[in-house]
């Protein structure tokens, strides 16, 4: 018999580390320009990568960076953080969370496109009605672009292509390596492009927030390893992903007063219940074929 409890108790601790690590991110931005802030904690979670690997005896396997898929994985991860959390600066917190819980939208056709998988109708349906969740939060105005709401659209859409490429890593490529290819490549990218436009000074208290932010990360990377590989069902602990929502709306109102309006709402409702619909009708599916 399956017993989900471990997975769901991983999975719910890393929704939590995982949402105040953006809180912090999108604090220190407030101190210092979001790319540096970026370039600065890609800088620590590249030496807590090291160090991890040092602790468990595999710095061995770090020549596995150079294998293709691990490149183009690290690119794809930087790519869907920097547009993400650039965009956080600038957007109230729980809108920008809703709008990245379209990821499992863009991977289930990226999954039917790259993969050749089967959907049926079902999936379809729901995941028409999940975009227009989106555009719900999103509220489009005819001459009136919100380029950083749309910017966490791609940043989703990045992200949905990071997992469809992290299904070609080899097995043998430890999971560690991967996090630190995509470490260094934050590192690499957030702060030439931060002293491109200028390095500025940072305050103790700006340093300090990304510290926290990049130790929640690695915690929430381990935490999600941990429900990843508890051989609970990948269904039913995905669904608790969407509590990011709800801790969100509460940290956006507590540190900024974000209050998103009924329309928005209700998109975040429309996308939340999309996305747990499409874990459902896989679920269902999956026992089906193993029936």
């Amino acid at each position: 018999m399956i017993d989900n409890r471990r997975g769901i108790l991983a999975m719910s601790a890393s929704v939590v580390v995982f949402i105040f690590n953006d809180a912090l991110i999108k604090l220190a931005a407030e101190t210092m320009p979001p790319l540096q802030a970026i370039g600065l904690r890609g800088v620590f979670a590249t030496l807590w990568c090291v160090l991890a690997l040092l602790v468990r005896d595999e710095l061995r396997h770090v020549h596995h960076l150079a294998h293709r898929s691990v490149v183009l994985r690290g690119g794809l991860e930087a790519l869907a953080a920097i547009t993400y959390l650039v965009a956080l600066a600038y957007i109230p917190f729980a809108i920008a969370t809703a709008i990245n819980m379209s990821t499992p939208l863009f991977l289930a056709v990226l999954a039917v496109l790259l993969l050749g998988e089967k959907v049926g109708w079902r999936r379809w349906s729901a995941i028409a009605v999940g975009f227009a969740g989106v555009l719900m939060v999103i509220q489009p105005r005819p001459g009136d672009v919100n380029i950083w709401t749309w910017m966490v659209v791609f940043s989703s859409l990045a992200g949905a292509l990071r997992d469809v490429v992290a299904r070609w890593v080899p097995p043998v490529v430890p999971t560690l390596v991967v996090s630190l290819s995509s470490a260094i490549t934050l590192a690499v990218v957030g702060c030439a492009w931060a002293a491109l436009d200028g390095w500025q000074p940072m305050s103790l208290r700006g340093v300090a927030l990304v510290l926290g932010s990049s130790l929640l990360l690695a915690a929430g990377y381990q935490l999600l390893m941990i429900a990843l590989r508890s051989g609970a069902e990948f269904s039913v602990i995905g669904s608790f992903r969407y509590a990011s929502v709800l801790w969100a709306l509460a940290i956006g109102y507590v540190l900024w007063g974000d209050v998103p309006n009924l329309p928005a709402v209700a998109g975040i409702v429309v996308v939340v219940g999309a996305g747990l619909y499409i874990l459902h009708r896989e679920r269902k599916l999956r026992r089906a074929s193993n029936a």
